[in-house]
């Protein structure tokens, strides 16, 4: 189905698809049927404020986030050179005002993305027929806008979305095995249950035993009645009374959609907006090595294949500008293609294992070369079973900081700038692992759905040593209250010491926990 009009590709940028298709499977690269569809700046502004989905629903962000695009344009702060997006067959877009060069570049750049949405593992879980899936899920909102208005809808809208980020996106990869003994409790209940049936009267807690004759005067019927509808009256209240879930529970989404009193209209709408969440969270766990593989494979293929003589200038400004590091940030395009270059090295010369690992002299080191030949096959690997976090921690060296110049670095109160905070391995590392772990963000749980027996909601989170922002967290507890309907609180850490914060739907309130 096609997303926008559709114009055809030039018949120049149409033979270069062709050709560098072929030279990427001839690398081994297995990508999907892949679409390249021209787009203006204006439409590729558009196409990328909604996530590379323009069939989404209506709201003011996708808006905003268009605003911001073509101002960064229009600006000359910021250029988008290409967009792909995770389905099958897979879209890309081009920008038509690219020279040809980087129309290559792109299209080599985008074999490599497909390669990777289509043999990553973190992507398996992951709708390839999304773009339907985002038309389906457009058209059921907009019929809610028609029948209750579109102020109330988005409203509901903005507080879902502010909750997005509260799901397991480890969840569609856990397999539960039921539990054997509960398992058996349960049918031994069923089998006592249908067997009370058969005698006609369900058993009460104080029935005498007797002989089946004189069963009616030692247990009166009316008086096993009676004890029966107070002893279900009684597992009632404990059933009201307990508290839930059994266990700390992450994917706050999915609680809120099986417990909150919400309207048939809302909790659809939450649904869909946790079924987006989910689609799009493989991207934020493996956004270093989707675009370090990506491209390591347009590097590769466009100076060995790619290139006329007039083109490599050009060329080679444009791929320095995208692997530039800022001071500011971490550029995921540099860390990851220098640190697959790095693993292919290591491989196909032997620098691994428990020899090398315990080599500690310098000139041997230096000189290590077992021309074992294995990095082509280790970086596809790589690419098939890690995420940005297994990959840091994994591959990582003290080498590769040191070649890198890479360092930590903290906020300095006095001078109010991000200043180097150390060198040393360890803590680069674990730095870069505390930022890529859960997109940087707080680990929030579900610790009770029936705080203090008042229905009230009862949040944890799991301090690591980073405070909450607490006018995120403000925020964040006004739109769980709004989707609970009843008080909703957060145990967390401020000041090093235990805390609760509280909204009540009126007012916030913090107390020592």
């Amino acid at each position: 189905m096609p997303l926008s009009v559709q114009r055809p590709l030039p018949p120049e940028i149409k033979d270069a698809q062709d050709r560098l298709a072929e030279i990427a499977k001839s690398y081994g690269l297995d990508f999907p049927e892949t679409i390249f569809e021209m787009l203006d700046y204006e439409e590729i502004s558009m196409f990328a404020a909604f996530g590379g989905f323009p069939v989404r629903y209506p709201h003011w962000r996708f808006g905003a986030e268009y605003d911001e695009l073509t101002k960064s344009y229009s600006y000359g702060l910021s250029k988008i050179y290409e967009m792909v997006i995770n389905t099958d067959p897979c879209y890309a877009y081009l920008l038509d005002v690219n020279a040809f060069a980087d129309q290559k570049l792109v299209i080599a750049h985008v074999y490599g993305h497909g390669d990777f949405f289509k043999n990553n593992a973190w992507f398996a879980q992951t709708n390839r027929k999304m773009l339907d899936q985002m038309a389906n899920h457009a058209s059921r909102i907009n019929r809610y806008i028609d029948r209750y208005g579109y102020e109330p809808v988005e409203q509901f809208i903005d507080a879902c979305l502010s909750l997005e980020d509260l799901i397991d996106p480890h969840s569609p990869f856990i397999r539960r095995t039921p539990d054997p003994k509960k398992i058996a409790e349960e049918e031994e209940q069923r089998k006592r249950e249908r067997e009370q049936e058969d005698r006609g009267l369900p058993e009460a807690r104080g029935k005498f035993a007797a002989k089946e004759y004189m069963d009616a005067f030692i247990n009166p019927r009316d008086v096993l009645q009676r004890e029966m509808e107070e002893q279900r009256r009684a597992e009632e209240h404990k059933a009201a009374s307990r508290s839930f879930p059994d266990e700390p529970a992450r994917d706050i989404l999915l609680f809120l959609l099986q417990h909150a009193p919400l309207p048939d209209w809302q909790h659809d709408i939450l649904g869909i907006i946790r079924d987006e969440a989910y689609y799009f969270a493989p991207q934020g766990m493996t956004k270093i090595m989707n675009e370090g593989w990506a491209s390591y494979w347009h590097s590769k293929i466009m100076t060995t294949h790619g290139l006329t003589d007039a083109e490599v200038i050009d060329y080679a400004d444009h791929h320095s500008g995208t692997m530039a590091m800022s001071p500011q940030r971490l550029n995921p395009y540099k860390i990851g293609i220098e640190l697959f270059k790095d693993i292919e090295e290591r491989w196909n010369r032997g620098q691994f294992g428990h020899e090398w690992e315990h080599c500690d002299d310098w000139e041997t080191r230096q000189k290590w070369d077992r021309k074992l030949g294995l990095g082509r096959e280790k970086i596809f690997e790589v690419r098939r079973i890690h995420n940005d976090v297994t990959f840091i921690d994994t591959y990582l060296t003290e080498d590769f900081c040191r070649k890198h110049k890479l360092f930590s670095f903290a906020y300095n109160e006095n001078s109010g700038d991000y200043e180097i905070a150390s060198r040393e391995f360890q803590d680069i590392k674990k730095q870069l692992l505390t930022n890529l772990t859960n997109h940087g963000r707080p680990f929030i749980y579900v610790k009770d759905g029936n705080y203090k027996n008042r229905g009230e909601l009862y949040l944890a989170h799991d301090y690591a040593g980073v405070e909450l922002k607490q006018d995120y967290a403000r925020d964040t507890l006004v739109n769980v209250q709004k989707i609970w309907g009843r008080p909703a609180h957060i145990e967390t850490v401020i000041d090093d010491k235990s805390a609760i914060l509280i909204y009540d739907g009126k007012s916030h309130e913090i107390r020592a926990a």
